[in-house]
C-alpha cells in the first residue's frame, strides 16, 4: 500500500508544501557539506595561527618549568598554574574554534536559504520511544547510506594520511636532532598537507551528497493529483463555490444594470444581437453615460424593458458594435464617439419635444 501511495505521488511539490515543510524544520541538508566547511575553516585557522600557536604554548610551559623549583603544592598555587595554562591554551585555540563555529553556521545558512526558526522539532515525539521503530531507524536506508559514507571518508583519510606520511618518511629520522618546537612545526606542516588533500575530496563528496539530498528531499515532498486538488481548494477555495459566488455577483450586477434602463434616454441596437442604453444629464455628467449593455438574451431584455418604459430604440449597427466593445457600463462616452451619439440624442429629443443638445 505504501508503494502504491508513493507511485501515485507524481506531481512536483507546490510552493506551499515546501514552505510548510520548512516551517516544520525540514530542509534538504547534507552533513558532508557541513563537514567540508568545518574542515576548510580548520585549515584557514591553522594558517592564521601558524607557528605562533606552538611557540606560545612552549613559552608558557618553559616559564612554568623554570619556576617549578619555587612552586609550592598549595591550592592557591595550583589554581594559579592552572589558570595560566588555560589562558594560554584559550588564546591559541580561540581563533580556531571561532572560525570553525562560524563555518558551521554559514554552512547551515546556505543550505536552509537563510536564518529560519522552527519550534516543531522541539515538540516531544513519543512514537520515537518505540524500540521497534528505533531499530527500524537504525537499519533504515538512510542509516545505511550514512554508514557507507562514513566508511568511505575513513578510507579516504587513511589512504591520504598514509601516502602523505610515506612521502615524508625520509624526513622523520633527522627529527631526532631537532628541538620540540621544530618537531611540532614539522608535524603541523604534514597535518596541513593531509587536511588540504582531504578537503579537496570532501568538497567533491559534499557537492554530490547535497545534490542527492536535495533530490531526495523534493522526491519525498512530491504530491498526488488528489493532494494538488485538495491544496488548491484549501488555498483558493472550492471552485464550485467560487463559481456560484461569481454567478450571484453577475446576477446582482445585471439586475442593477437592468434597473437603470427605464431611466435611459435611448437604446442603440444592432438591431437584435446587441443593445446599449445611454443616458445624458448635463448637470451631472460631462458626456453621455452607458448605463446598460448586453448581447443575445441580455440585449433582448434591455429592448423589452425599454419598450415597456417608452425608452426610444434606435438602430445603428456600427455605433452599437463600437459602444458594446469599447465602453463599459458606468463609463462616459469617449470623445471620438461624441458626434455619433449626439446625433442620436438630438433625434430622440426632437421626438420627445425636448430642447436639442
Amino acid at each position: 500500500m505504501a508503494e502504491e501511495n508513493k507511485d501515485q505521488k507524481t506531481e512536483d511539490a507546490s510552493t506551499k508544501r515546501v514552505t510548510d515543510a520548512e516551517e516544520k524544520g525540514n530542509f534538504a541538508h547534507s552533513r558532508e557539506m557541513t563537514s567540508a566547511f568545518i574542515l576548510m575553516a580548520s585549515l584557514i585557522a591553522f594558517f592564521m595561527v601558524g607557528q605562533q600557536g606552538p611557540l606560545k604554548m612552549m613559552v608558557t610551559w618553559r616559564g612554568l618549568i623554570s619556576e617549578s623549583y619555587a612552586l609550592q603544592l598549595t591550592t592557591e598555587e595550583l589554581y594559579r598554574v592552572l589558570l595560566i595554562v588555560m589562558k594560554s591554551t584559550l588564546l591559541i585555540l580561540s581563533p580556531i574554534l571561532l572560525t570553525i563555529m562560524f563555518a558551521g553556521i554559514i554552512s547551515n545558512l546556505i543550505q536552509t536559504g537563510g536564518l529560519k526558526f522552527s519550534s516543531h522539532p522541539l515538540i516531544p515525539k513519543f512514537n520515537k520511544l518505540n524500540p521497534l521503530k528505533g531499530f527500524g531507524r537504525i537499519f533504515s536506508k538512510n542509516s545505511l547510506n550514512e554508514l557507507f559514507k562514513s566508511i568511505f571518508k575513513i578510507t579516504v583519510v587513511s589512504i591520504i594520511s598514509y601516502q602523505t606520511i610515506k612521502g615524508h618518511w625520509n624526513e622523520i629520522p633527522p627529527l631526532m636532532g631537532f628541538d620540540v618546537g621544530q618537531i611540532m612545526i614539522f608535524l603541523g606542516k604534514v597535518a596541513l598537507e593531509i587536511i588540504f588533500q582531504v578537503l579537496l575530496v570532501m568538497i567533491l563528496l559534499s557537492t554530490i551528497d547535497y545534490a542527492f539530498q536535495k533530490y531526495t528531499y523534493l522526491e519525498n515532498l512530491k504530491m498526488s493529483k488528489q493532494e494538488v486538488k485538495d491544496e488548491r481548494k484549501e488555498t483558493e477555495g472550492n471552485p464550485q463555490i467560487k463559481q456560484r459566488i461569481r454567478q450571484v455577483q453577475m446576477e446582482m450586477m445585471r439586475r442593477r444594470m437592468m434597473s437603470e434602463v427605464p431611466h435611459a434616454d435611448v437604446v442603440v441596437t444592432n438591431p437584435t444581437h446587441l443593445a446599449v442604453a445611454i443616458k445624458y444629464d448635463a448637470e451631472k455628467f460631462s458626456a453621455p453615460l452607458v448605463v446598460a449593455k448586453g448581447a443575445g438574451n441580455i440585449a433582448e431584455k434591455i429592448r423589452a424593458i425599454a419598450e415597456e418604459n417608452s425608452v426610444p430604440i434606435v438602430e445603428d449597427k456600427p455605433l452599437a458594435r463600437v459602444l458594446h466593445k469599447t465602453v463599459e457600463v458606468g463609463q462616459l462616452i469617449p470623445a471620438s464617439l461624441y458626434k455619433a451619439v449626439a446625433e442620436i440624442l438630438a433625434y430622440v429629443y426632437r421626438l420627445k419635444g425636448k430642447a436639442p443638445l
